[in-house]
Protein backbone atom coordinates (compact mmCIF):
# COMPACT_ATOMS: atom_id res chain seq x y z
CA UNK A 1 0.00 0.00 0.00
CA UNK A 2 1.38 3.24 -1.05
CA UNK A 3 0.66 6.28 0.48
CA UNK A 4 1.25 10.18 0.03
CA UNK A 5 0.82 12.66 2.87
CA UNK A 6 1.32 16.60 2.80
CA UNK A 7 -0.37 18.74 5.22
CA UNK A 8 -4.11 17.47 6.12
CA UNK A 9 -4.41 15.48 2.50
CA UNK A 10 -3.59 11.86 2.57
CA UNK A 11 -3.86 9.55 -0.62
CA UNK A 12 -3.72 5.89 -1.18
CA UNK A 13 -2.31 3.61 -4.10
CA UNK A 14 -4.54 0.02 -3.57
CA UNK A 15 -8.01 -1.19 -3.35
CA UNK A 16 -10.80 0.43 -1.02
CA UNK A 17 -12.06 -2.87 -0.33
CA UNK A 18 -8.36 -3.63 1.39
CA UNK A 19 -7.31 0.01 2.36
CA UNK A 20 -10.67 1.06 4.47
CA UNK A 21 -10.76 -1.32 6.81
CA UNK A 22 -7.15 -0.68 7.87
CA UNK A 23 -7.90 3.15 8.34
CA UNK A 24 -9.77 4.89 11.43
CA UNK A 25 -12.27 6.56 9.07
CA UNK A 26 -14.35 7.47 12.87
CA UNK A 27 -13.87 11.26 12.05
CA UNK A 28 -15.11 11.35 8.49
CA UNK A 29 -17.72 13.49 7.64
CA UNK A 30 -18.72 13.45 4.07
CA UNK A 31 -18.00 10.31 1.76
CA UNK A 32 -17.76 12.24 -1.98
CA UNK A 33 -17.10 9.63 -4.57
CA UNK A 34 -17.55 9.65 -8.40
CA UNK A 35 -17.41 5.28 -8.36
CA UNK A 36 -16.88 2.62 -11.04
CA UNK A 37 -20.68 2.80 -12.04
CA UNK A 38 -20.77 -0.96 -13.33
CA UNK A 39 -21.71 -0.35 -16.82
CA UNK A 40 -19.11 -1.66 -18.81
CA UNK A 41 -19.15 1.57 -21.22
CA UNK A 42 -16.85 1.67 -23.66
CA UNK A 43 -14.53 4.86 -22.79
CA UNK A 44 -12.94 5.27 -26.63
CA UNK A 45 -14.47 7.79 -28.22
CA UNK A 46 -12.41 7.60 -31.31
CA UNK A 47 -15.08 5.37 -32.36
CA UNK A 48 -17.19 8.34 -32.82
CA UNK A 49 -14.95 10.79 -34.78
CA UNK A 50 -14.31 7.91 -37.86
CA UNK A 51 -10.46 8.25 -36.57
CA UNK A 52 -10.58 12.64 -37.40
CA UNK A 53 -9.34 12.42 -33.62
CA UNK A 54 -6.74 10.75 -31.63
CA UNK A 55 -5.60 9.98 -28.43
CA UNK A 56 -9.50 9.68 -27.42
CA UNK A 57 -9.17 6.75 -25.87
CA UNK A 58 -9.06 6.49 -22.32
CA UNK A 59 -9.17 2.68 -21.96
CA UNK A 60 -10.89 1.03 -19.35
CA UNK A 61 -11.73 2.05 -15.58
CA UNK A 62 -11.22 -1.17 -12.93
CA UNK A 63 -14.61 -2.62 -11.50
CA UNK A 64 -17.14 -0.57 -14.41
CA UNK A 65 -17.14 -4.92 -15.93
CA UNK A 66 -19.27 -5.76 -12.55
CA UNK A 67 -22.47 -4.37 -10.93
CA UNK A 68 -21.04 -1.46 -8.23
CA UNK A 69 -22.82 -2.09 -4.63
CA UNK A 70 -22.94 0.85 -2.65
CA UNK A 71 -24.03 -0.22 0.74
CA UNK A 72 -20.53 -0.85 2.53
CA UNK A 73 -20.40 3.25 2.19
CA UNK A 74 -23.76 4.36 2.90
CA UNK A 75 -22.26 4.27 6.62
CA UNK A 76 -20.61 7.96 6.97
CA UNK A 77 -23.10 10.30 8.33
CA UNK A 78 -23.08 12.56 4.83
CA UNK A 79 -22.57 10.89 1.42
CA UNK A 80 -22.54 11.39 -2.13
CA UNK A 81 -21.86 9.34 -4.86
CA UNK A 82 -22.32 10.07 -8.69
CA UNK A 83 -23.58 7.98 -11.29
CA UNK A 84 -25.95 7.28 -9.18
CA UNK A 85 -28.37 6.63 -11.81
CA UNK A 86 -26.34 3.34 -12.79
CA UNK A 87 -27.19 1.27 -9.10
CA UNK A 88 -30.16 3.30 -8.36
CA UNK A 89 -32.10 0.42 -6.90
CA UNK A 90 -29.64 -0.41 -4.18
CA UNK A 91 -30.27 2.92 -2.71
CA UNK A 92 -32.45 4.48 -0.52
CA UNK A 93 -34.52 7.37 -0.91
CA UNK A 94 -32.18 10.61 -1.10
CA UNK A 95 -31.32 14.00 -2.28
CA UNK A 96 -30.52 14.00 -6.53
CA UNK A 97 -27.75 16.23 -7.61
CA UNK A 98 -27.75 17.19 -11.42
CA UNK A 99 -24.96 18.39 -13.50
CA UNK A 100 -25.76 20.36 -16.40
CA UNK A 101 -22.78 20.05 -18.23
CA UNK A 102 -24.10 21.16 -21.90
CA UNK A 103 -25.00 24.13 -23.80
CA UNK A 104 -28.60 24.73 -24.77
CA UNK A 105 -27.74 24.21 -28.25
CA UNK A 106 -25.94 20.77 -27.35
CA UNK A 107 -28.96 19.23 -25.65
CA UNK A 108 -29.99 15.46 -26.86
CA UNK A 109 -27.24 15.56 -29.39
CA UNK A 110 -24.23 13.85 -28.00
CA UNK A 111 -24.07 11.37 -25.50
CA UNK A 112 -25.57 12.56 -21.73
CA UNK A 113 -26.79 16.20 -21.39
CA UNK A 114 -25.73 15.84 -17.63
CA UNK A 115 -25.04 13.70 -14.79
CA UNK A 116 -26.82 12.13 -11.42
CA UNK A 117 -25.66 12.23 -8.17
CA UNK A 118 -27.33 10.98 -4.58
CA UNK A 119 -26.92 12.50 -1.30
CA UNK A 120 -27.78 10.47 1.47
CA UNK A 121 -30.72 12.78 3.45
CA UNK A 122 -33.84 14.40 2.07
CA UNK A 123 -35.76 14.91 -1.07
CA UNK A 124 -35.11 17.64 -3.14
CA UNK A 125 -33.26 17.59 -6.85
CA UNK A 126 -30.86 20.60 -6.94
CA UNK A 127 -28.59 21.36 -10.50
CA UNK A 128 -25.09 22.72 -10.97
CA UNK A 129 -24.54 24.20 -14.55
CA UNK A 130 -20.61 23.83 -15.63
CA UNK A 131 -19.77 23.83 -18.92
CA UNK A 132 -16.27 22.34 -19.94
CA UNK A 133 -14.78 25.08 -21.80
CA UNK A 134 -13.21 23.41 -25.32
CA UNK A 135 -12.88 20.00 -26.59
CA UNK A 136 -9.84 19.43 -24.62
CA UNK A 137 -11.88 20.91 -21.15
CA UNK A 138 -8.75 23.80 -21.29
CA UNK A 139 -10.44 25.59 -18.70
CA UNK A 140 -9.24 23.04 -16.36
CA UNK A 141 -6.10 20.92 -16.75
CA UNK A 142 -5.89 21.41 -20.78
CA UNK A 143 -6.52 17.50 -21.11
CA UNK A 144 -8.77 15.07 -20.49
CA UNK A 145 -6.86 12.98 -17.02
CA UNK A 146 -9.35 10.49 -16.31
CA UNK A 147 -12.49 8.79 -18.62
CA UNK A 148 -15.05 10.02 -15.95
CA UNK A 149 -13.26 13.08 -14.92
CA UNK A 150 -15.47 16.07 -13.09
CA UNK A 151 -15.05 19.63 -12.21
CA UNK A 152 -13.22 20.66 -9.19
CA UNK A 153 -15.60 23.38 -9.13
CA UNK A 154 -18.47 20.95 -9.00
CA UNK A 155 -17.07 19.16 -6.36
CA UNK A 156 -16.80 22.32 -4.51
CA UNK A 157 -20.10 22.86 -4.73
CA UNK A 158 -21.12 19.53 -3.74
CA UNK A 159 -19.19 20.46 -0.51
CA UNK A 160 -21.38 23.45 -0.30
CA UNK A 161 -24.66 21.48 -0.56
CA UNK A 162 -23.40 18.92 1.99
CA UNK A 163 -22.26 21.94 4.41
CA UNK A 164 -19.21 19.90 4.79
CA UNK A 165 -16.42 21.35 7.52
CA UNK A 166 -14.90 17.74 8.41
CA UNK A 167 -12.79 15.31 6.65
CA UNK A 168 -13.96 14.01 3.51
CA UNK A 169 -12.91 10.51 2.27
CA UNK A 170 -13.06 9.63 -1.46
CA UNK A 171 -12.36 5.84 -1.98
CA UNK A 172 -12.59 6.39 -5.92
CA UNK A 173 -10.84 8.95 -6.32
CA UNK A 174 -9.74 9.17 -9.89
CA UNK A 175 -7.53 11.98 -10.91
CA UNK A 176 -8.31 13.44 -7.37
CA UNK A 177 -10.53 16.26 -7.72
CA UNK A 178 -12.48 15.54 -5.14
CA UNK A 179 -9.07 16.69 -3.42
CA UNK A 180 -8.06 19.73 -5.32
CA UNK A 181 -11.56 21.02 -4.00
CA UNK A 182 -10.99 20.14 -0.07
CA UNK A 183 -8.05 21.87 -0.40
CA UNK A 184 -9.62 24.59 -2.01
CA UNK A 185 -11.90 24.96 0.78
CA UNK A 186 -9.31 24.20 3.69
CA UNK A 187 -10.96 20.96 4.53
CA UNK A 188 -9.01 17.19 5.43
CA UNK A 189 -9.00 15.03 2.70
CA UNK A 190 -8.45 11.19 2.23
CA UNK A 191 -8.44 9.41 -1.30
CA UNK A 192 -7.83 5.97 -2.58
CA UNK A 193 -7.35 5.22 -5.88
CA UNK A 194 -6.36 1.47 -7.27
CA UNK A 195 -5.27 1.81 -11.22
CA UNK A 196 -1.32 3.16 -10.41
CA UNK A 197 -1.48 5.60 -13.60
CA UNK A 198 -4.59 7.53 -11.89
CA UNK A 199 -2.83 7.44 -8.66
CA UNK A 200 0.52 8.85 -9.47
CA UNK A 201 -2.03 11.99 -11.91
CA UNK A 202 -3.27 12.76 -8.59
CA UNK A 203 -0.25 12.53 -6.65
CA UNK A 204 1.07 14.73 -9.11
CA UNK A 205 -2.21 17.28 -9.01
CA UNK A 206 -2.12 17.48 -5.10
CA UNK A 207 1.40 18.20 -4.98
CA UNK A 208 1.35 20.66 -7.30
CA UNK A 209 -1.75 22.44 -5.36
CA UNK A 210 -0.27 22.20 -1.73
CA UNK A 211 2.68 23.73 -3.65
CA UNK A 212 0.92 26.35 -5.14
CA UNK A 213 -0.88 27.01 -1.73
CA UNK A 214 2.21 27.67 -0.15
CA UNK A 215 3.43 30.14 -2.68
Amino acid sequence: MERWQKNNITIYHGDCQDILPELDTSNIELLLSDPPWGSNFNFNYERFSGGLRENRNYGEMIGDDSPFDPSPFLKFPKVILWGSNHFAKHLPIGTTLVWNKKRPNQTGKFLSDGELAWMKGGVGVYIFTHIWHGFDRESERGKTLHPTQKPILLMEWCLKRAKATGAVLDPFMGCCPVGLACINMGLPFIGIEQDEHHFETARQRTEQYVHQEKA
